[in-house]
């Protein structure tokens, strides 16, 4: 992490709406999906992830994004096109925001997103089962951020990405241990952070 992700947010060039996809067919149907040959093309929102993205561009309460980036699975293609309609925005896709690769664990039952939390909790850099590290996640979501931060000023970012990396983005941008993450509070499904300003 750079010393440019952890500056203190007053000093940030840009405010940040960090928003989670909305419920997915993978919530619905208890999967992780992570890899990109599964969450490109199939496990978009589920009915109950529409009727929230219909209830947050209903009742909108954040400043007016001028910029969408988001994950270019479908789940996050999804909820970044609902909310961009509304603002009548252009999408940016942005693979560094993508879910956080679960390994062995991908397209299995997602009771083991715990052993994993429990893993990272001991080790920001294990590798075990093949999940992609803490560490390289926080890396490439700041690195999203750093960027923003050189080439735009004053603008309204909404970044839609996935609930571990979002999680792991907040425990950097705070400076606090990324074995940490899970201490952060949960991001529940269409939430949304404001960061800055």
């Amino acid at each position: 992490m750079s010393a440019e992700s952890s500056k203190p947010l007053c000093f940030w060039r840009n405010r940040y709406l960090l928003m989670r996809h909305g419920h997915s067919q993978a919530n619905e149907r208890g999967l992780i999906i992570s890899s990109p040959e599964r969450g490109l093309y199939d496990f978009g929102l589920s009915p109950l992830g529409e009727k929230q993205l219909l209830a947050v561009a209903q009742q909108w309460r954040w400043p007016t994004p001028t910029k969408v980036l988001h994950s270019d699975f479908l789940r996050t293609t999804q909820t970044a096109e609902r909310v961009a309609s509304v603002f009548d925005l252009t999408l940016e896709k942005e693979e560094r925001l993508r879910e956080r690769y679960f390994g062995e664990f991908d397209g299995q039952a997602d009771r083991y997103y715990p052993d994993v939390w429990a893993l990272d909790a001991q080790d920001a850099e294990h590798q075990q089962h093949q999940v992609e590290p803490v560490s390289k996640v926080a890396a490439r979501m700041c690195a999203v951020i750093n960027e923003l931060e050189r080439r735009c000023e004053g603008e309204t970012v909404l970044v839609v990405s996935h609930g571990d990396p979002l999680q792991i983005l907040l425990t950097a941008l705070a400076d606090r241990p990324l074995a940490q993450h899970r201490e952060q509070l949960a991001l529940q499904p269409a939430s949304i952070t404001l960061l800055g300003d």
